[in-house]
């Protein structure tokens, strides 16, 4: 059974940085795309950003690129999500999901099959 367990949420100021960590359990994720999703008051949910576990590939949407940084550490089960220049408009909830595959691309929330308990991000201004 996959487990998928975030950390490092918070309140940081407008232009501040923070770490998301997700420790991911239960498989070999060799073959699976990790992703952060993140879902703000009265918004839909988004995907952030999503790598292929084995191939380093990834996924950013528009509004993060350059901001955001994808990356996996495979000795640890771990995926982080490192988010620079934050803004008042990236406070949401993230959360950490997988799904099976290899190709990386135009990612979708209904695509994963297995999700975090979701961590609190508030930038304020």
């Amino acid at each position: 059974q996959v487990q998928l367990v975030e950390s490092g949420g918070g309140l940081v100021q407008a232009g501040g940085s923070l770490r998301l960590s997700c420790a991911a359990s239960g498989r070999t994720f060799n073959n699976y795309i990790m992703a952060w999703v993140r879902q703000a008051p009265g918004k839909g949910s988004e995907v952030v950003a999503a790598i292929n576990w084995s191939g380093g590939r990834t996924y950013y949407t528009d509004s993060v690129k350059g901001r955001f940084t994808i990356s996996t550490d495979n000795a640890k089960n771990t995926v982080y999500l490192q988010m620079n220049s934050l803004k008042p408009e990236d406070t949401a909830v993230y959360s950490c999901a997988a799904r099976t595959g290899w190709v990386v691309q135009d990612e979708l929330p209904t695509q994963y099959n297995y999700w975090g308990q979701g961590t609190q991000v508030t930038v304020s201004s």
